[in-house]
């Protein structure tokens, strides 16, 4: 057999030789808590942002209801009114008639005049309840305080009216009604009052004979109750354009009666 090949010595090397671990003596225990800490790899995740939602009561129950009622009431009364202008569009005596103000049919309720003066009797008991209800609560729970217009709110209507028609500055949020806001809702109820008390003479002239004359007869009766209407006609687009520019959470108010986030109730920081 052939002899194995020898590999020369400074070919050779010293393979590794594991170092002897020591041992611990019998009996001994490992403190864990003493042992050096190894850092750990720590993942960078943002801690979640807790979004803060302010809410405020601003409509009771009352108000709501009212509100919603009130709002049918005013169609078919409003409606229903003209129809009965038509048919004598004028005011003063009978004859000579004249036509003071044209009304198309399509914007009335009715059909006739008997017609809309069955829609018009009915729904002016309602327009009546639904006023005395808002009323009663409203001062009973002092509620009236946030929507009354008072002297000290006239500075204030000229800003809103340039930021609301001329796209001026948009004055700060004090409280749940700006100025103009409180000019027309307290206008609104002053309105309601004339329309009532002049319905009243109006349908029941010989009843109330000594109402009719602190108005100027019936004839002028007649004529302050149409222009509460014209009041509430120039009302209501007003209205509207205030709960669009105002948002969703303006209008949902009006039936959950909370308002989420209302900006008199921003922190100093927002």
């Amino acid at each position: 057999m052939p002899e194995p090949k020898k590999v020369p010595e400074d070919k050779l090397k010293e393979a590794p030789q594991e170092q002897p671990q020591e041992s611990l003596p019998e009996g001994a225990k490992v403190d864990l808590n003493a042992a050096e800490p190894v850092p750990l790899p720590v993942s960078r995740i943002p801690a979640p942002t807790v979004e803060t939602i302010r809410a405020a009561y601003e409509h009771p129950w009352a108000v709501r209801f009212s509100h919603w009622l009130n709002a049918i009431s005013l169609f078919v009364l409003s409606t229903s009114g003209l129809q009965i202008f038509r048919a004598f569009p004028s005011f003063g005596p009978r004859l000579p008639e004249k036509v003071l103000v044209h009304v198309p049919p399509t914007v009335t309720l009715g059909g006739w005049l008997g017609g809309a003066l069955q829609w018009h009797l009915t729904f002016m008991w309602i327009f009546m309840g639904t006023g005395a209800l808002y009323l009663g609560d409203q001062f009973l729970s002092g509620h009236y305080r946030t929507v009354l217009f008072t002297p000290r709110d006239i500075p204030g209507v000229w800003p809103m009216v340039r930021h609301y028609f001329l796209f001026g500055p948009k004055p700060p949020v004090t409280g749940q009604y700006n100025p103009l806001q409180k000019l027309a809702y307290t206008a609104t109820v002053l309105l309601g009052v004339a329309s009532v008390l002049t319905g009243i003479v109006l349908y029941k002239p010989v009843q109330f004979s000594g109402l009719a004359w602190l108005m100027g007869g019936f004839h002028r009766a007649r004529l302050w109750h149409f222009v509460a209407l014209c009041g509430f006609l120039a009302f209501i687009p007003g209205h509207l354009l205030m709960v669009i520019l105002h948002g969703w959470n303006n209008f949902s108010s009006m039936g959950t009666g909370w308002k989420k986030n209302p900006e008199y109730l921003a922190g100093p920081s927002e």
